[in-house]
């Protein structure tokens, strides 16, 4: 399949380390926040799992995602150095016990 474009989608899910808080949730959506104001960021999404339909094709274990849009791989890159991005993780990492991420090149 040829590469039509070098737009990249980059789909973090986080567990947390006390998933019942409320309290944690909501400062978790809080750091996520403010990774918008980096300008790689192109879109910032955040969310919670949907109440959609039991599958078992469907995870939703996790407690909170983001979906991020950056115009090339080159501007995910500066993302992950970005002291913005890193102040976000030295701050707010206490509150998960796992991170999955998934990166997709938008074709």
């Amino acid at each position: 399949m040829q590469q039509t474009s070098s737009r990249v989608v980059h789909h973090v899910f986080f567990w947390l380390k006390n998933p019942g808080l409320e309290a944690d949730r909501k400062q978790l959506i809080e750091g996520l926040k403010t990774l918008s104001a980096i300008k790689e960021v192109k879109d910032l999404l955040i969310g919670t799992p949907a109440s959609t339909e039991k599958r078992e094709v469907v995870d939703n274990s996790y407690d909170v995602s983001e979906l991020m849009y950056f115009d090339s791989a080159k501007e995910q890159d500066a993302y992950q150095v970005h002291p913005i991005h890193k102040a976000f993780v030295k701050k707010y990492s206490h509150l998960w016990e796992k991170v999955v991420v998934y990166d997709m090149l938008v074709i």
